[in-house]
């Protein structure tokens, strides 16, 4: 019994020695040797861009750009989306010389069936030459074509002449917003227009612009008409 015992005590002291030295107790350890730098080729990166630094908003107003991205952003998206805002920027085009000729008419009467006229609309940019897909659609200050038919003629008569829509009861911008015009435009910006009665339309990059009113620091240097009419004679001036 006693002889059993001394061999376990034997056994176990071996193993005890043998796992010290496994440890790297060792006086024959390697010490650690710094390696030099790589050398060879180096990689030829890309200079770093130069990203043009655009102003997020106008005075109190946003830019075109500040609002578009903000809506973009994932930081600040709820500061813009679903909210009323104010956007200054030039009006880039309208798609008033898109109207069918079948839309161009007096209004209270609707247009005849089979007649797609688009809803009118024009596009906000930051400069007059922008393109399209960086502007901001803005819907909503005219419901149809014939609205704008009597707009114009009734603005022709009365510098400060007023008309309002007869769907969305806005009072639509005098002059009629055209190409050229620096404005500030208030109202809805989201991704969405939705108040047209053809269905939803939806901008998720520059969203979409709900007109309330139109502001104007530099009016359009050519009075807006629709295709077929005559165009139109500048008011009597105020007296």
């Amino acid at each position: 019994m006693q002889t059993a015992r001394r061999i376990s005590a034997s056994l176990a002291v071996v193993v005890l020695s043998a796992s010290v030295v496994s440890c790297g107790g060792g006086k024959d350890d390697e010490k650690y040797q710094p390696r030099a730098a790589a050398s060879g080729a180096k990689a030829q990166l890309p200079a770093v861009p130069n990203v043009p630094q655009k102003p997020i908003k106008a005075g109190d107003a946003y830019t075109v750009w500040g609002a578009s991205y903000h809506l973009r952003s994932r930081t600040h998206r709820k500061e813009v989306a679903g909210k009323k805002l104010s956007i200054t920027g030039y009006i880039g085009k309208t798609n008033l010389p898109d109207a069918p000729a079948c839309a161009v008419h007096k209004g209270g009467k609707a247009d005849p069936e089979g007649c797609n006229a688009p809803v009118p609309a024009f596009w906000l940019c930051d400069t007059k030459d922008a393109p399209e897909n960086e502007c901001i659609k803005v819907m909503g200050w005219a419901s149809n074509f014939a609205g704008i038919y009597d707009a114009v003629k009734e603005f022709e008569k009365k510098e400060d002449a007023e008309k309002s829509d007869t769907f969305w009861g806005v009072k639509m911008p005098n002059p009629i917003p055209n190409k050229g015009a620096k404005v500030t435009v208030k109202g809805d910006y989201s991704t969405t227009f939705v108040r047209a009665t053809t269905g939803t339309e939806a901008d998720p990059i520059m969203g979409i612009l709900t007109f309330e009113e139109l502001t104007y620091h530099e009016k359009p240097a050519e009075l807006a008409f629709l295709p077929g009419m005559d165009p139109p004679k500048e008011p009597p001036k105020k007296k």
